[in-house]
């Protein structure tokens, strides 16, 4: 019994998302080596010429008007009839690409291409490890990729069904001897793919910042990635892309609620903790309104943290996290 629960658990270890594989090596057009699946599957040919597209997004982006948008256009093939696009399009429409999605892979580049391709998990884009100019796409943009799972953010669910997923190659965290996580940091060429991918896909689809998350936030009882060491605010700060708070409005309520003494002498009181867990639905995340710190309430703090507060990811809600939620509340409020 023992072997066979052991057997199970480590067939579910994958990579924020997936698992491992043997694999060998190839070289690519620019003489990079990378890694190819061990397990080789049939593939159509992809014809640049075949289909109709739109190369450019010609809708009115401040009105939210998706209409004629970038991207492919299928369409029905009923036997003996000619489908036409004489009244194409319909202004009843909009995109489905609403989130994008941010993971890391835990694994390196080879097991990450040949989870994230050969098993049941998926992403739309892989973003190597390598020095190079190249990004992998795996998942057509308007299919759904297997990345997000169970997932809420807001009043939205099961985020696969609108969302991009976006993978990077990085090995995650290792536990040292006093169970402290220690993440792998991201290279700078990688950051610069990250960015340009995210910034194009954000532009394309009118991608909202409150819409730009991390597997942890999204599920932050299950995931960690892309961990502490994700750079957030860099990605906020020289592209535009995200969300971050204002200096200003955080020094703002640190002083309120240092003033009030809140986090010194009612820190453990049901009522402090009750509003404590609204706020972080206020704010977005999935959290049980318990009135009590349980497991779930720390491990959703600990994501926030990730993500807001990457210097002290304790889970514990402190004076500086709690006025940093605050000022993201008012900056991004829920409509």
């Amino acid at each position: 019994m023992r072997n066979s629960l052991y057997l199970t658990t480590l067939g579910l270890i994958i990579i924020s998302c997936g698992s491992q594989q043997k694999t060998v090596q190839r070289k690519t057009a620019a003489g990079n080596t990378l890694p190819k699946p061990a397990v080789q599957v049939k593939k159509p040919e992809i014809k640049q010429d075949d289909g109709e597209y739109y190369r450019v997004n010609i809708a009115d982006i401040t009105k939210n008007d998706n209409t004629v948008s970038y991207g492919s256009i299928v369409s029905a093939n009923p036997a003996g009839y000619k489908v036409t696009k004489t009244y194409f399009p319909s202004i009843g429409q909009n995109f489905r690409q609403r989130y994008i999605i941010i993971h890391y892979t835990a694994l390196d580049d080879a097991k990450s291409i040949s989870t994230l391709t050969q098993q049941s998990v998926s992403a739309h884009y892989l973003v190597n490890s390598l020095p190079d100019k190249e990004i992998y796409q795996l998942v057509d943009e308007n299919k759904r990729a297997y990345h997000a799972g169970i997932s809420f953010w807001r009043r939205d669910q099961q985020l696969n069904d609108t969302s991009i997923g976006v993978e990077i190659v990085n090995t995650g965290y290792k536990v040292d001897s006093t169970g402290y996580r220690i993440f792998a940091p991201y290279p700078e060429d990688q950051i610069k793919k990250v960015a340009a991918l995210v910034k194009d896909l954000v532009t394309r689809y009118n991608i909202p910042p409150t819409n730009v998350l991390g597997h942890s936030d999204i599920a932050p009882t299950r995931k960690q990635d892309p961990g502490p060491l994700f750079p957030w605010k860099r990605l906020y700060d020289e592209y535009q892309i995200g969300m971050w708070y204002d200096e200003t409005a955080k020094q703002t309520f640190l002083n309120q609620i240092l003033t009030t003494n809140d986090i010194t002498f009612q820190y453990n009181n049901p009522e402090f903790v009750f509003r404590v867990q609204q706020q972080l639905v206020q704010f977005g995340y999935a959290t049980p309104v318990s009135s009590v710190w349980d497991k779930a309430t720390k491990q959703t703090i600990e994501a926030f943290q990730f993500h807001f507060r990457p210097t002290n990811y304790s889970g514990i809600m402190d004076a500086e996290t709690l006025a940093i939620l605050q000022a993201l509340i008012q900056k991004y409020p829920q409509k």
